[in-house]
């Protein structure tokens, strides 16, 4: 179900971009739109290649913030799994004794006031207002609405871990280096993100659907040309069953001779209650009937999961990547779940955190809990994990050389970056 017609248009397009379809399928006025998304395409493809050169040649400048710089990403627009990947990689560092800041764009958190943005714009403040804190690695400092679904997800499961949103992720690096003394910083979504000097690259690729039909934005669902994997440092291969794929681990090789692949799926631990926090077995799935209510970019692959577990699937909601409900709309859900008979309606983490409050619910709500398990290379990804947090002087582990500095004087940062106000 979509609730308006932005969703609606959304949806259209995406469905019509994200596979390939044969062409006799296809009505006039959608071959007419696929062929001038086509031509945009071209120039999109273009602009994506001369901002690389760019940035290879010098002429648009890499920062190097003296640490550590992980980059998560991948080469199409949303479904692969990222999150998951950045919270396993993450726990990890922490464990091996770094201090990491996840870096977040905030996609589609809440904007300031038209009037506030415009003037900052104009009055070039941007650059001195400080990074939203999601999280300093001890408190959560922000709602869903102000960090964005993912950021403020990552800072609750993870409490050592710092959080900061701003589309400019140098500047919050800095702040993370300089204010919360961070050594390890994670660019979720960072693979496009060429400002910042990356030490390592791991590009996630959806095995269901690795590159769409091949064409970039805004034909295709490719953010810039499948040969730039060869980029990556590591190449996860997300939603993979451990059997078969040959042919797309022959693919990725043949771009990339060099990158460690690791094949990992996403796992449900658990079943979770919104309301009062609960964790129930996966096995309380079998034979229950349910809403399946998402607003994620494949939700093909929840409702498989909900399926395999033994759920009869009455209903189903879906609503546009990133939609923030509503109260009413909640209510609505709930009133309609109630005269299916059902025994619960069950939704994504990512969707749960975007809910209102509510003082009541005649239908229990769960979330699917949702981690990765890597199948095969994770050997490859524990020696990943070392050669970041030590490197190896007389047979010794030391801690790493910082990379070059370009990290602002502590007495400039104290100028322009303000501590974060708790909401």
């Amino acid at each position: 179900m979509v609730q308006n017609r932005l969703e609606r248009t959304e949806n259209f397009l995406v469905s019509l971009i994200r596979e390939p379809t044969p062409r006799l399928r296809y009505r006039r006025r959608e071959r007419l739109l696929l062929a001038w998304l086509r031509h945009l395409s071209h120039i999109y493809r273009s602009v994506v290649q001369l901002r690389l050169f760019l940035y290879r040649k010098g002429i648009l400048r890499h920062h190097a913030l003296g640490c550590q710089v992980i980059s998560v990403g991948n080469v199409t627009v949303g479904g692969t799994g990222k999150t998951p990947v950045v919270e396993v990689l993450s726990r990890e560092l922490v464990k091996q004794g770094r201090r990491v800041a996840i870096l977040s764009r905030g996609y589609k958190s809440q904007k300031l006031p038209f009037k506030e943005r415009f003037m900052n714009t104009l009055l070039r403040r941007d650059g001195k207002r400080p990074p939203r804190i999601v999280s300093d690695g001890e408190r959560l400092l922000l709602n869903s609405a102000m960090s964005g679904d993912e950021p403020y997800m990552l800072a609750t499961n993870l409490p050592e871990v710092a959080v900061l949103v701003d589309k400019n992720r140098v500047k919050s690096g800095r702040y993370a280096i300089n204010r919360l003394g961070c050594d390890t910083l994670i660019l979720d979504d960072g693979f496009q993100y060429l400002a910042m000097q990356h030490r390592l690259d791991i590009v996630l690729i959806d095995r269901t659907n690795p590159f769409g039909n091949g064409h970039v934005l805004p034909r295709g669902i490719l953010r810039e040309p499948i040969r730039n994997i060869a980029r990556a440092s590591f190449i996860f291969l997300t939603k993979s069953d451990g059997r078969g794929g040959q042919q797309l681990k022959a693919q990725v090789r043949a771009l990339n001779p060099t990158a460690e692949i690791i094949e990992c799926r996403h796992c449900a631990r658990h079943l979770h209650n919104v309301t009062t926090g609960e964790q129930h077995s996966l096995e309380d799935l079998r034979g229950m009937r349910v809403v399946a209510m998402s607003g994620i970019a494949v939700p093909s692959g929840f409702e498989r999961e909900l399926a395999m577990r033994g759920a009869d699937i009455v209903e189903r909601f879906c609503f546009a990547d990133h939609h923030r409900y509503t109260q009413q709309e909640l209510i609505n859900i709930v009133n309609s779940a109630g005269k299916l008979d059902v025994d619960a309606i069950v939704t994504t983490e990512k969707d749960a955190v975007r809910f209102p409050k509510m003082s009541r619910c005649d239908v229990p709500i769960f979330f699917l809990r949702v981690d990765i398990e890597i199948l095969t290379g994770e050997e490859d990804f524990h020696a990943c994990i070392a050669r970041i947090c030590f490197r190896k002087e007389n047979g010794k582990k030391v801690l790493p050389i910082a990379e070059p500095q370009d990290v602002m004087p502590e007495e400039e940062s104290e100028r322009t970056v303000a501590e974060p106000v708790p909401a």
